[in-house]
């Protein structure tokens, strides 16, 4: 119970240091919202394509947005580690009776609430700007999910890289190398039978693309939710190992401090 009890304190704590940072909420939403207003309206006319089912690109590109929003907000989660590694806040944390569990798993918390509050932010966008989902609000909850569900992980992957390389150039070099290829790797602009047939391989073995896949089929009319199940269950697993690295980076971590 201590566990539970100190990381709901954590998250608070990196919740209400975000709160003093308006200016970064701001910025951090600027990037998704310009590539859906942009590429919105750029590629507004691809959905006039044979093989793309979407009746307008905002209802095609909304979801995938939410989701890209969500893989880079838990990919650049280590930065933070890095900056109180530095700082020597990390060293007081471990000298302190917090649960060592709860140092990583605060910040996850504090990563899908922010990812949730985004997403609703941005769906409220994506329908000013034209976009209609079938799903209802089942759907956008499972949309929620799915954002969650890759922050998760790769927020985790991401506190596992700072706790290891402790260097925040090597860190972002590292995470621009991994989110970038995985964002245009998968079915997050364009439809999949569009793609060409190497990309499309490698989306079948991509997150990314199981949780735009799995928020895409839950927000259309005929929901399969066999397939939605089973893309979910993946990601969670995902969530699990991913976890289970970044608990054996901070050990690591601990043994050099």
């Amino acid at each position: 119970m201590n566990a539970i009890a100190h990381s709901w304190f954590m998250a608070a704590r990196h919740l209400r240091a975000l709160l003093r940072q308006p200016w970064w909420i701001a910025i951090s939403l600027v990037q998704p919202i310009t590539y859906l207003l942009l590429y919105g309206q750029v590629f507004s006319r691809v959905v006039e394509l044979p093989g793309f089912d979407a009746v307008n690109y905002a209802t095609f590109v909304t979801p995938g947005i939410v989701i890209m929003m969500a893989l880079f907000g838990g990919g650049w989660n280590g930065m933070v580690i890095i900056m109180e590694i530095d700082q020597g806040v990390m060293d007081r944390f471990l000298v302190s009776p917090v649960s060592r569990v709860a140092i990583i798993a605060g910040r996850l918390i504090q990563v899908a609430i922010i990812v949730a509050f985004q997403a609703l932010i941005l769906l409220g966008l994506g329908y000013l700007t034209g976009a209609r989902f079938d799903g209802g609000m089942v759907g956008l909850l499972v949309l929620i999910v799915c954002g969650v569900l890759i922050a998760v992980p790769f927020g985790a992957l991401s506190n596992a890289m700072a706790l290891v390389i402790r260097r925040t150039e090597s860190v972002i070099g590292a995470s621009n190398f991994i989110l970038l290829p995985m964002t245009f790797l998968s079915p997050v602009f364009m439809e999949p039978q569009l793609m060409p047939g190497w990309i499309r391989t490698v989306s079948r073995f991509n997150p990314v693309a199981w949780s735009v896949e799995a928020a895409r089929s839950a927000l259309s009319s005929a929901p399969n939710w066999a397939f939605i199940g089973t893309r979910l269950g993946w990601l969670v697993l995902l969530s699990m190992s991913s976890a289970w690295l970044a608990a054996q980076a901070f050990k690591s971590y601990q043994r050099s401090a």
